[in-house]
């Protein structure tokens, strides 16, 4: 099993925000980004950064999915 940061990506897409708007909104790194656009592992308080940013649930930008997925 792992992480997909999909939902993030989607939800960025239907509030018309690009990576570089939630990096600045959310106060992260393009590092971060990078590392959420590749499904890494990062740091929760990056995500709850997120989550803060974007008023929304955890479980609105991730979900655990198969390997085969």
């Amino acid at each position: 099993m792992k992480i997909s940061y999909k939902k993030l990506w989607k939800l960025l897409i239907d509030r018309e925000m690009m990576k570089k708007d939630l990096a600045e909104s959310a106060h992260i790194s393009a590092a971060s980004i990078a590392k959420l656009g590749r499904n890494e592992n990062v740091n929760t308080d990056i995500l709850l950064k997120i989550c803060q940013a974007l008023k929304c649930d955890i479980s609105d930008i991730m979900e655990i999915v198969n390997d085969t997925e």
